[in-house]
């Protein structure tokens, strides 16, 4: 026993097969995977209800928290110095129970500036969380299998938050239950995994050390580029497709946790035969599918407000919405392929603030279009995603170090 407790042992990747399986990497990474979203997608499902009950938020202030709340993920290059003096595995899990604990006392500052505040502090949990999480998922997951644990793990996390999701909706109105009751336990459970984990596992060596500096490599450029992109097209989905169910059609918490719940049993169903599209077909077809989808959902979500199309249409696209996005692991598998390993956590940290940095200002300024033409914020959407296709287009069927583009069989690669 006092092995399994002993703090800061260290494993070799190669030597983890000889650990009692509970103990190896990918339950580590499964345990993150439930946790995470027990946290973070409750603050989510109870976020537009909360602000607009309780705070009084229109599309103004709702696009300001969210512009707070995206600006630790511009800031997650600043993972890179903290791994200079803490491991990634350490980061990872201190991050994650941040965000437990700021989720579960969001109900305590019902004021603009409190849910700032808190979002703030939550926010830092989750991207450096995320941040890290993508990085040993790479580091850890072989690459002929990643495409298919990821789509596993994407599974696990979507089960976690179903349970968490179905509580929800079975027992709000049952037990009228309080804003402050259900972030206390979805919160305190995040903290509480984090910190089972941070002294039950060993710290596993992955055999390639990663660098500690800023990584801009030349030939990543259409990683960094699909990165920003989709940036900027997911804050339209997250800050604004579920805010139209609160403020149009009137949804209730229990219905809009359903939604959610409803996203998640399609994404448990669903991930996983993703994952293994991935490997099929490649990421360059699987994510031209997802561009083209959202595209016409898109449109489709400005038809709403445009010609007046209702609530059914809404919540269907809704969920189609959600399972196009749960694609964009493709583009975690299509870096895997070409990169150097010693690239992973640095360029994790990278493109996690390319990905936020339309994310910083396009809430707040779409937050003002949207109250002047909501369907005009879901047209802007439609073209971020056929820009987005357009890139696509330029990953190569096979893409590898020295093949990260269709053009790389007409010049060469750059060597930074």
């Amino acid at each position: 026993m006092h092995r399994i407790l002993k703090l800061f042992e260290r494993v070799p990747l190669a030597a983890t097969s000889d650990l009692p399986r509970w103990r190896q990497p990918i339950v580590l990474l499964a345990l993150m995977a439930v946790a995470m979203p027990v946290g973070f997608a409750t603050w989510s499902a109870l976020l537009n209800n909360f602000v607009i009950e309780v705070a009084g938020f229109t599309g103004v202030e709702i696009g300001w928290l969210h512009t707070v709340r995206e600006i630790p993920g511009f800031l997650a290059v600043g993972v890179i110095a903290l791994i200079i003096f803490m491991r990634e595995q350490v980061l990872g899990l201190v991050s994650l129970a941040m965000l437990g604990v700021a989720t579960a006392v969001t109900a305590w500052y019902p004021s603009l500036g409190g849910i700032l505040t808190i979002t703030m502090i939550s926010s830092i949990g989750f991207h450096y969380h995320e941040t890290v999480n993508q990085s040993l998922q790479l580091q850890w997951i072989e690459r002929d299998k990643a495409p298919q644990v990821l789509g596993w793990l994407v599974a696990i996390g979507s089960g976690s938050a179903l349970v968490a999701y179905g509580l929800i909706v079975a027992s709000w109105k049952a037990f009228e239950l309080s804003y402050n009751f259900v972030y206390m336990i979805s919160g305190g459970f995040t903290a509480l995994v984090a910190l089972i984990c941070f002294f039950a596992y060993p710290q596993f060596e992955a055999p390639h050390p990663q660098l500690k500096k800023m990584v801009l490599r030349r030939r990543y450029w259409l990683y960094y580029a699909l990165q920003f992109m989709s940036g900027a097209r997911r804050q339209i989905f997250v800050v604004f497709a579920a805010f139209m169910m609160v403020e149009r059609f009137g949804f209730e918490v229990h219905e809009v946790t359903a939604l959610f719940l409803i996203n998640f049993v399609a994404n448990m169903v669903f991930a996983p035969l993703m994952g293994r599209a991935v490997g099929k077909f490649g990421e360059r077809r699987i994510l031209m599918f997802e561009y083209v989808g959202l595209v016409g959902v898109f449109l489709a979500y400005g038809g709403i407000y445009y010609f007046g199309w209702g609530v059914l249409l809404a919540s269907i696209l809704y969920v189609v919405d959600h399972l196009f996005f749960s694609l964009a692991f493709a583009l975690k598998t299509y870096f895997q392929k070409i990169a150097d390993p010693g690239d992973i956590a640095p360029t994790a940290a990278v493109a996690f603030t390319i990905n936020h940095i339309a994310a910083v200002f396009l809430p707040a300024f779409l937050g003002y279009l949207w109250v002047t033409s909501p369907g005009a914020v879901f047209v802007l959407a439609s073209a971020m995603a056929a820009a987005s296709f357009g890139l696509a287009m330029l990953i190569p069927r096979h893409p590898e170090r020295g093949n990260e583009t269709v053009f790389t069989k007409y010049a060469p690669t750059p060597a930074e």
